[in-house]
């Protein structure tokens, strides 16, 4: 199998996508567009980005993710949480400046794994086949 079927078969869902390029959000989003991950967008106040389709929220994506990074708020991080235990999604990474300690806490008393404190576009230039060992 090789390494692009493999990292298709992680789907990864952005939440905080971004039309403005100097935003983590965009900056995010199109990282892991070039590195051929099977990624969605999640923003209700967008609608396109880089030619994708971007979606309100984690319920209208097509298909459930298996990682949900935040790009936004503590406080909107908070929320993804609740929405990521609802629909059984089992790993976030919050990127610096989306954690809480009340978001961190909550994810993992419900069995969801976190990462934070690290940022995804960093780690996975160190080690591209990292989203496949989570």
């Amino acid at each position: 199998m090789s390494n692009i079927n493999r990292k298709n078969e992680k789907i990864i869902a952005v939440v905080g996508v971004s039309r403005d390029e100097e935003k983590f959000g965009f900056k995010v989003f199109n990282d892991l567009l070039r590195k051929g991950q099977n990624v969605y967008g999640v923003n209700p106040n967008t609608k396109v980005v880089l030619g994708q389709k971007i979606y309100s929220d984690l319920r209208n994506l097509p298909k459930i993710p298996n990682l949900v990074i935040t790009v936004v708020s503590p406080k909107v991080t908070e929320k993804i949480v609740d929405e990521c235990i609802s629909l059984g999604i089992k790993e976030i990474w919050m990127q610096p400046g989306s954690e809480s300690e009340k978001a961190i806490e909550k994810a993992e008393s419900n069995g969801i794994s976190v990462i934070h404190d690290a940022c995804i576009m960093i780690e996975t230039n160190k080690d591209e086949d990292l989203l496949l060992k989570l």
